[in-house]
């Protein structure tokens, strides 16, 4: 039987390394960190024993065994597997791999018979709160639009296979425009913030995406506009690259530590 409030982190890069360490300091009261997994063993053996108190290393498909909440910051291949193990379980699933779940939404119908949960946190992006709400009246229109640096951007499987090349680029150019669902599938590490937004709002289908690689920003810059029945929104949100991985902003990782902390908290601000 799982401890109540123990946490399994599934990938130790930029974002689940971060959350491992804060988790493993006591900083959430509630909260600890039971297993962790990644793709090379050694490596994660050698980080667990690194923290104060030694997590298990575990596969990744196994850590719903051992934990009631499971923490989804691998890389987008895995999430399939992992994905469905935690909801077979009912455990609590938190991943910041909303684009992957846009290709398995089957995982929330099941959720519902096992007595799962499937929580997406804010991650890059902001104004999620006031999608939200704005999606219980009428949503007419979203769109989104996302600068990057080229760097932020080069290996997208989109790229690749339009054979669309970012190398000395010296302004800013448009590399894709069309949906959110696509954008999602054609850049699976750079835009997990679209499949978010979508999923709040009017689904993946509906939501607008432009994607341009710009060389005269430092910052994964988000804006979003939404038109609908209660309010206009105009979001914009400038995020640091991550030193380990400048396809992830830094306050990706700060997010996922907020929803933890939200979780369990006795006072929870924003719906």
């Amino acid at each position: 039987m799982v401890k109540r409030g123990s946490i399994a982190i599934a990938g130790l890069g930029a974002i689940g390394a971060k959350v491992a360490r804060v988790l493993d300091s006591g900083a959430i009261p509630g909260l600890a960190l039971a297993a962790v997994s990644g793709r090379d063993l050694g490596r994660t053996r050698r980080f667990a024993e690194s923290l104060q108190t030694a997590p298990l290393t575990e596969a990744t498909e196994a850590l719903a065994r051992h934990a009631e909440i499971v923490v989804d910051c691998a890389p987008s291949g895995v999430f399939a597997g992992l994905a469905r193990s935690a909801v077979e379980a009912g455990r609590v699933l938190v991943t910041v791999n909303a684009g992957a779940l846009l290709q398995h939404l089957d995982l929330v119908e099941r959720a519902k018979a096992t007595g799962g949960r499937i929580v997406v946190p804010t991650g890059a992006l902001l104004g999620l709160d006031a999608v939200r709400a704005a999606a219980e009246g009428t949503i007419d229109r979203v769109t989104m639009i996302t600068r990057k640096p080229p760097k932020g951007l080069e290996g997208a499987p989109y790229l690749v296979q339009h054979g669309i090349s970012l190398e000395g680029l010296d302004a800013p150019k448009c590399v894709f425009k069309g949906t959110a669902g696509d954008g999602a599938r054609g850049f699976p590490a750079n835009v997990n913030v679209a499949a978010a937004l979508s999923l709040a709002g009017i689904g993946p289908e509906r939501t607008t995406l432009e994607i341009w690689a710009d060389p005269t920003v430092d910052r994964n810059i988000h804006r979003i506009e939404v038109d609908s029945d209660s309010a206009r929104l105009v979001l914009q949100i400038e995020n640091v690259p991550s030193e380990e991985n400048p396809r992830t902003g830094k306050i990706t990782a700060l997010s996922v530590i907020a929803c933890l902390r939200g979780l369990v908290a006795p006072l929870k601000v924003g719906s």
